[in-house]
């Protein structure tokens, strides 16, 4: 491509490197007993957060998410010039609800559990390119209205298989500038869609995987980088079983991943004590491991350079009842700590 943002056939390169000014995350009952509790701004143990219906519950997440997100940046709804955003429900309905409150210029979003990098990687184009002074990125899911949609009602108590996942219901929200202190976004990997066949819903890592493969891959072979490079590589959310064919991948390329890659999926629960069979999914998953513990852990010195690359599953009730095979998206992000941040 003849543009100096683009490097090779798929790597964008963020002229400004946009920043992240602010971000917050809220999470439930069970993101409250998992291993990154302490890095939710907001739990709540009503998984109506008190509300009438579980999907007004997950519009509410979105609102206090971008409330205390905007608190922490010290900024109002209108100096938001665009938000971009969604959800799992049909029609992004709980983001669009959200919207309806805060009315500030919005896109929605939809690559299912990829929603967050997508909408994160708009925000930044919009800023790069001059389009927005302040954009906001916000993703979310709820356990319950995930399984009221795409497999059966709450009360029916159905038994999930070994390679399930448990959809998270969190939200996470960030607030990206070009000018600031705060990590970076330096680097994007808009995703294909990748399609390895499969057509069970509840084998979602292993139909995701290739897509992470190929994203991933296409920004090592853009770049000239590898695992290497980076203190953190995270997918979100392949989940325990989706991981392990990520790794065989790129084991036949000779590319040792087991060294500094993990899963959000993984991370924000105690897998075997929390029962959650092969981890956490849902687009809220690694929105809320992005604005808490990424970027806290980035801001403090931890680490100083993470790619991240969440994955979709971009399947629905229809598709699967007409026996569809299930197709795959991951988007990616190169995040950087700000340069006067000392390790």
């Amino acid at each position: 491509m003849g543009s100096s943002k683009h490097i090779g056939s798929s790597t964008i390169r963020f002229a400004s490197a946009p920043v992240f000014l602010s971000w917050a995350n809220c999470g439930g009952k069970m993101e409250a007993q998992g291993p990154l509790s302490r890095y939710f701004d907001l739990l709540e143990e009503d998984s109506f957060w008190g509300e009438q219906t579980w999907e007004q519950a997950e519009s509410t997440m979105q609102i206090r998410a971008m409330e205390l997100a905007l608190k922490k940046a010290n900024l109002k709804r209108g100096d938001i010039s665009l938000a971009f955003g969604g959800d799992l429900l049909n029609q992004c309905t709980g983001t669009s609800f959200a919207m309806r409150h805060w009315g500030m210029p919005y896109f929605g979003a939809y690559t299912a559990c990829a929603t967050m990098a997508e909408s994160l990687i708009l925000a930044a184009m919009s800023i790069d390119g001059g389009y927005a002074d302040h954009t906001a990125a916000i993703a979310s899911s709820h356990y319950c209205t995930a399984e009221r949609q795409y497999r059966t009602p709450m009360p029916y108590g159905n038994q999930r298989t070994p390679t399930a996942q448990w959809t998270a219901t969190a939200c996470g929200c960030c607030i990206l500038g070009g000018a600031g202190s705060g990590p970076r976004i330096t680097h994007a990997v808009p995703g294909r869609i990748t399609d390895p066949g499969l057509t069970d819903p509840n084998s979602m890592g292993a139909a995701m995987a290739p897509a992470a493969y190929e994203t991933i891959s296409a920004y090592f072979r853009d770049t000239g980088e590898g695992p290497k490079d980076f203190d953190l590589i995270l997918t979100g959310d392949l989940g325990r079983f989706g991981s392990d064919i990520l790794r065989e991948l790129f084991d036949r390329d000779n590319i040792d991943m087991s060294k500094n890659y993990f899963d959000c999926g993984e991370l924000l629960y105690n897998i075997p004590k929390q029962d959650m069979h092969c981890g956490g999914s849902g687009a809220g998953c690694s929105a809320a491991v992005l604005a808490g513990y990424l970027l806290d852990n980035l801001t403090s010195g931890k680490w100083r350079r993470i790619l991240f690359a969440p994955t979709g599953a971009l399947l629905s009730t229809t598709s699967v009842f007409q026996g569809e095979s299930i197709p795959g998206i991951a988007h990616a992000l190169v995040i950087e700590a700000d340069k006067e941040v000392s390790a």
